[in-house]
């Protein structure tokens, strides 16, 4: 119960802040719910997949997706999570290390992976609260700069099974040069997207509870919408720089706990 408590704040902060909150979904899940690390990232493709599309209605409705941008780099994206999810994470040895009787599990390496991609994301939410980058005199660097960053977001989020929006928002906005409401509103429908696509690529090899995925979703998408309804009230920036400040302690919980293992 605890754990889809979570879940609805976790769907509030991605309705007030447009992203960011899926970060916390798989350390809800492996410490508080007792999910294995694998299965818990696969749950959290689906249920950021879910809410990700809940929170990208209003924007959709207000014209605040940059859909010319969204089918390059959605597609390169897209397809890496799934072939990631389907092929390279169950081909990944367990323990991925083994030197001189000292061994890494397969689950271990995973969340120590995760940890340091909650680091990477609450560097980018601090650092992006008092930066606000000129898009207009951003150099454009062709479609193939855009389509490599989608890959390795896609590589990324395929292994943790995060949403990856600290990476492609700004990726939108100083490649793309996209307005930053729209960078946001493009981001979910890309982040939906991919994510249930990368969910399939588990759906088709273990075996999950759609009960308790049923639940986490509605919670989450519940306090999606929740949190859109107050963002207008809200002070964004504020929010953001607390939430950053959350992921990072996070981040260094996982990191210890993991190493300490």
């Amino acid at each position: 119960m605890i754990g889809y408590l979570l879940a609805l704040l976790i769907g509030v902060v991605l309705g007030l802040l447009g992203g960011g909150g899926a970060i916390l979904m798989v350390p809800v899940m492996v410490y508080v719910m007792g999910i294995e690390p694998v299965i818990a990232s696969a749950n959290s493709l689906f249920v950021v997949g879910l809410s990700s599309l809940a929170g990208a209605i209003p924007y959709y409705r207000s014209r605040q997706v940059e859909w010319s941008v969204l089918w390059l780099y959605g597609l390169c994206s897209l397809l890496v999570v799934f072939l990631t999810r389907w092929l390279l994470v169950p081909a990944l040895p367990d323990p991925l290390l083994n030197v001189g009787g000292w061994h890494l599990p397969k689950s271990s390496g995973l969340m120590l992976l995760f940890a340091l991609v909650m680091l990477l994301s609450a560097r980018s939410m601090l650092k992006s609260v008092n930066s606000n980058p000129n898009t207009a005199n951003a150099t454009y660097p062709g479609p193939w700069l855009i389509a490599l960053v989608a890959t390795g977001e896609g590589l990324l989020s395929g292994l943790v099974g995060a949403g990856g929006g600290f990476i492609i928002i700004p990726a939108l906005v100083l490649l793309a040069r996209v307005e930053m409401k729209k960078a946001v509103g493009t981001s979910l429908v890309i982040i939906g997207i991919k994510s249930l696509i990368g969910f399939l690529g588990d759906a088709l090899q273990v075996e999950l509870d759609w009960r308790m995925l049923a639940l986490l979703s509605l919670f989450t998408v519940t306090g999606t919408l929740i949190g859109y309804l107050f963002s207008s009230k809200v002070n964004a920036s504020s929010l953001k720089k607390a939430f950053g400040w959350l992921v990072l302690a996070m981040g260094v919980f996982v990191l210890l706990k993991e190493l300490m293992r």
